[in-house]
C-alpha cells in the first residue's frame, strides 16, 4: 500500500511540475558606438548617447520547448539579421528558431541590423554606411550569456493578468485622404509645419495600449505592453535615444520595482504622433507621459487569470510574401553600382536586392501566435498598417488579442491592398510587398486565431 501511495504520489508530482508555467527574463545593452549608423544610414551616425539603448525580453519555460520573446530599441532587424538573432536566442534558450520572436520599437536614433544587405553594401565599397555588423557580433553575445544566465532565476506563473488602456492624444494616422480616395498629404511623425495636417482628424488607429502581466502569487514578475505608433517625436541628428516610448516603458518600470517592462510596437506603420507632436524637444516627454498614462490604465484595469502550462499554446504560419513589381533586379544592381547616386538611395537599392533575392530563393515569414490562456499575440513582420491590428481584434471580437509588429524588416511597409493604390510614402513609393499581401497575411492570422474565412 505505502509503496502504491508513494508512486500516486510521485505520479502527481510529476504531472503538476510538467503543467507548471515559469518565466526568465533578460536585457541587455545594444547601444551604438561612436560613429555608427542610425536609421539603416539615412540619418547622421552617432554623435551622443542621450539614453542607453536595450533588447529585452522573456522566455517561456514548462510548455514544450521554450518560447523566447524579445524586443529591440532598433529602427529595424531584417532578413538574414533577423534570422540570426532568433537562431542566437533559441541556441542560449535551448530552443528552435520557430519558437523565437523578435522585434523592434522602431525608433530612428537607432541602428538596424539586415547581415545580407551588409555584405551587398561592404561589395561595392559600402560596407558600414548601413549598419554595424560588430555591433550585431556584440549584442549577440550578451544576449546569449544573458539568457543562459536567466534560466536558473526562472519564477513559477501562476496567474496571468490582462488589461487595457485607452492612450489619449498620441497616435493620429499617418495618411490623409482627399475627396477622390487619394493621399493628398502625410502626416509626418516627428510633426510639420502644415497646420492642416495638425487640423486633420486622427483617422484610423487603435487607441488602446494592451498589456499582460505575469504573477507568481501575489508577485508580478513581468508586463508586457503593446501600442501602435511610430515611436518618433523628433530625431536625426546622432543623438541615440529611446524616444518616448522608451520613456513611457521606463515610468512604468519606476513604478513597478523588480518587474521586467517589455513594450512592443503594434502595428503602427501608418500610425505616428504627428497630429500632437511639433517636433519640439519639451514635446517628447509630453507623449512619454500620455503613453505611460495609458499602459497605467491599462495596469489598474487588469483582471487576473489562473494558468498553467497547459494554457499556453506556440503556433507558426510561414508566408511567401508576394514582392512588389517595381523591385527590377537590373534596375536596382544599376543604381547599387553607381557612385553618382545619393548614399541613402544606393543603400535602399541594396535593401531592396536582398528582400528581392531572399523572397525569391523561396524564404518564407513566420507569422507566429502565442496563446496564454483567454489571451492571443499575433507576431508580424514589417511596418503593418494598424488595419491588420484592428482586423485581428474583429477575428475573434470581445476576446483579447494583442499585436507586436516590426518583426522580419525585410518587407518594409506592408499597406491594405486599396492603400496601394491610394499613393502616399508608404505605399506609393518604398514598400516592397505587392497589395496582393493583404490576402497572405489576412489568411495566415485566420489559421493562427482559428476563425473561419
Amino acid at each position: 500500500m505505502k509503496l502504491c501511495a508513494t508512486l500516486l504520489f510521485l505520479t502527481a508530482f510529476c504531472l503538476s511540475q510538467a503543467a507548471e508555467l515559469r518565466i526568465t527574463t533578460f536585457k541587455v545593452d545594444a547601444t551604438p558606438p561612436p560613429g555608427s549608423p542610425l536609421c539603416n544610414g539615412a540619418v547622421k551616425p552617432v554623435k551622443e548617447i542621450v539614453t542607453p539603448l536595450t533588447a529585452r525580453g522573456v522566455v517561456l519555460l514548462g510548455a514544450g520547448e521554450p518560447i523566447v520573446l524579445c524586443a529591440f530599441d532598433w529602427v529595424g532587424i531584417g532578413n538574414e539579421g533577423h534570422d540570426a538573432y532568433r537562431e542566437t536566442l533559441a541556441k542560449a534558450a535551448g530552443t528552435s528558431m520557430d519558437r523565437v520572436t523578435v522585434h523592434t520599437l522602431h525608433q530612428h536614433d537607432a541602428p538596424g541590423s539586415d547581415l545580407a544587405t551588409e555584405r551587398l553594401l561592404a561589395e561595392h565599397g559600402l560596407g558600414g554606411k548601413f549598419s554595424n555588423p560588430s555591433l550585431d557580433r556584440e549584442v549577440m553575445q550578451r544576449l546569449t550569456a544573458a539568457v543562459q544566465d536567466s534560466l536558473p532565476k526562472a519564477q513559477t506563473v501562476t496567474e496571468i493578468g490582462l488589461g487595457s488602456g485607452k492612450v489619449e492624444h498620441v497616435a493620429s494616422n499617418r495618411r490623409i485622404l482627399g475627396p477622390l480616395g487619394k493621399v493628398i498629404f502625410q502626416r509626418q511623425s516627428s510633426g510639420g509645419k502644415n497646420p492642416a495636417a495638425r487640423e486633420a482628424p486622427e483617422g484610423t488607429i487603435d487607441p488602446l495600449v494592451r498589456l499582460i502581466s505575469f504573477w507568481n502569487g501575489d508577485t508580478p514578475v513581468a508586463v508586457l505592453t503593446y501600442y501602435a505608433t511610430h515611436p518618433q517625436s523628433y530625431y536625426g541628428q546622432g543623438s541615440v535615444n529611446w524616444d518616448f516610448v522608451g520613456m513611457a516603458r521606463e515610468m512604468r518600470a519606476e513604478a513597478l520595482p523588480g518587474v521586467a517592462c517589455v513594450h512592443f510596437d503594434g502595428a503602427g506603420g501608418n500610425v505616428a504622433a504627428g497630429k500632437y507632436n511639433d517636433g519640439s524637444k519639451d514635446n517628447r516627454p509630453v507623449l512619454a507621459q500620455r503613453l505611460a498614462d495609458g499602459m497605467k490604465l491599462a495596469w489598474e484595469s487588469q483582471t487576473k487569470h489562473p494558468i498553467t502550462a497547459a494554457d499556453v499554446k506556440w503556433t507558426v504560419e510561414p508566408v511567401a510574401v508576394p514582392v512588389r513589381d517595381t523591385l527590377v533586379e537590373d534596375a536596382l544592381l544599376t543604381k547599387l553600382k553607381d557612385a553618382s547616386q545619393k548614399l541613402p538611395d544606393r543603400i535602399r537599392a541594396a535593401r531592396d536586392l536582398t528582400f528581392l533575392h531572399r523572397t525569391r530563393g523561396g524564404r518564407r515569414i513566420p507569422l507566429n501566435c502565442l496563446q496564454l490562456g483567454p489571451a492571443r499575440v499575433l507576431h508580424m513582420p514589417g511596418e503593418l498598417f494598424v488595419e491588420y491590428q484592428l482586423a485581428a481584434q474583429q477575428m475573434r471580437p470581445g476576446e483579447f488579442v494583442a499585436m507586436a509588429a516590426y518583426g522580419d524588416y525585410g518587407t518594409g511597409y506592408i499597406g491594405t491592398e486599396i492603400a496601394y493604390g491610394q499613393g502616399g510614402y508608404e505605399t506609393g513609393i518604398v514598400s516592397r510587398v505587392a497589395p496582393q499581401v493583404e490576402k497572405v497575411l489576412m489568411d495566415g492570422m485566420r489559421k493562427l486565431l482559428e476563425v473561419q474565412p
